[in-house]
């Protein structure tokens, strides 16, 4: 069986069956390079990685362009440490902007600027044709309604084991 490497087999998964293992690798396979060109594509047109991507249209899609920075790391599932360093990143690019919560003065709000919206827009496009080409592309109607089924019951699931998504102890 081949492993994550073309060309080198894989070890045996103990507790899988081979369909079941065969199933895994290829669904990291396909994440791995899924993320990858993804990455490539939004840093070459618009000088930002998927992640960036993802925390911009968090902040777009709030209520007021503003979400506080604890819930912004559990709804990206980010240590606060790493949100912190990519926060920072934005702001010096006039993305984001940081402040004290007028409504709590103990957290802190970031707040997506006209320009970060302006960006993740542009982005969301070179991003949903890139999904389009690469992930739909390949499959039919009835494939993609089945892989949305199977991934919501497994995101189901992991949200009730404590899996991503939910607060960490």
């Amino acid at each position: 069986m081949a492993g994550f490497i073309p060309g080198r087999p894989g070890r045996d998964a103990p507790g899988l069956d081979i369909a079941e293992h065969k199933s895994w690798q290829n669904y990291v396979a396909t994440v791995l390079r899924m993320t990858t060109v993804l990455n490539r594509q939004l840093l070459v047109t618009h000088q930002l990685s998927l992640a960036d991507v993802q925390l911009l249209e968090v902040l777009d899609n709030s209520a007021a362009g503003s979400v506080q920075m604890g819930d912004l790391s559990t709804a990206l599932a980010l240590l606060p440490s790493r949100l912190t360093r990519q926060i920072k990143r934005l702001e010096v690019r006039g993305l984001v902007l940081r402040a004290v919560s007028p409504h709590d003065r103990r957290c802190v709000v970031a707040t997506i600027t006209a320009m970060g919206r302006t960006l993740v827009g542009q982005a969301m496009i070179t991003y949903a044709g890139a999904v389009r080409t690469h992930f739909l592309g390949p499959l039919t109607r009835p494939q993609i309604a089945a892989m949305a089924g199977a991934c919501r019951q497994i995101g189901d699931a992991l949200k009730g084991s404590g899996g991503a998504g939910t607060s960490r102890p």
